[in-house]
């Protein structure tokens, strides 16, 4: 008994010393106020201009992959190889991350004149505070702009232009537009012209995918399914005429 009335009154004593602690150490924090208004007026224009270039910094980064999709020829490679993918029957062969790897290295491939002009212009002088931050962004998007204007269709390009005038807006002249119009307009283009590729790669599997039906059908097959024999005919074909070289080197030539 005497045993247990002493750890009794230890745990008594311990947890007095530690609500003293806490009370000492919190005294201090109640008794300091922070003034969000002195804070504010001593931030500068120029901490304010950090902050707001931050910001810009970070939502320039966020849509990155959005604006490296927009300006560049990914779009084409990527449609391209899709209906590739399906046309041939393959489902998940080659996989996703293949397709979209061989598609931005190809971009890369493609954009490397527009990316070191960019980089020698524009991002290299603006890291060594030679020139102001919109000129080193009218420096960056130049390349890109050249690159969208060589490959974006006359009617698309005249159809947001036609729009932007309906609404009231000016339009600069073609070498100067607004990227607002020029982007959609360049999107557009893109992507038919991603359709029309793939259009010309279905059209060989389908006439192997038509001939072997008609031969299942004449053969009194009705529950095979065509497809199950097509798709090593169509494989065999694919590699026989080396496809993804004469694919990929298409792709890259039809940039002008």
């Amino acid at each position: 008994m005497r045993g247990l009335s002493r750890h009794t009154y230890c745990v008594k004593l311990a947890g007095a010393l530690l609500s003293s602690a806490l009370l000492l150490l919190s005294a201090p924090a109640h008794a300091q106020n922070i003034d969000l208004g002195s804070l504010a007026g001593q931030m500068t224009g120029t901490n304010a201009g950090t902050i707001v270039q931050l910001f810009g910094l970070l939502t320039v980064l966020s849509l990155a992959p959005g604006i490296l999709i927009m300006v560049t020829s990914f779009t084409r490679f990527i449609i391209a190889f899709s209906i590739l993918r399906s046309g041939m029957g393959l489902q998940t062969t080659p996989a996703n991350i293949v397709l979209v790897s061989l598609a931005l290295f190809m971009t890369f491939y493609v954009m490397t004149p527009a990316f070191d002009q960019a980089w020698k212009t524009g991002v290299k002088p603006l890291m060594d505070s030679q020139i102001t931050e919109e000129v080193a962004l009218e420096r960056i998007s130049q390349p890109f702009r050249v690159f969208m204007l060589r490959n974006v269709r006359p009617k698309d390009y005249d159809l947001f232009a036609d729009l932007a005038r309906e609404r009231g807006e000016q339009v600069a002249s073609r070498d100067t537009v607004d990227l607002r119009i020029l982007v959609p307009a360049f999107m557009i283009s893109e992507i038919r012209r991603g359709f029309e590729i793939g259009f010309l790669i279905v059209l060989p599997f389908l006439v192997i995918d038509l001939v072997v039906a008609t031969i299942t059908m004449s053969m009194g097959m009705m529950m095979l399914p065509p497809t199950v024999l097509s798709l090593p005919f169509k494989i065999m074909f694919f590699v026989l005429i080396d496809g993804w070289n004469l694919l990929v080197g298409s792709l890259v030539r039809s940039f002008s």
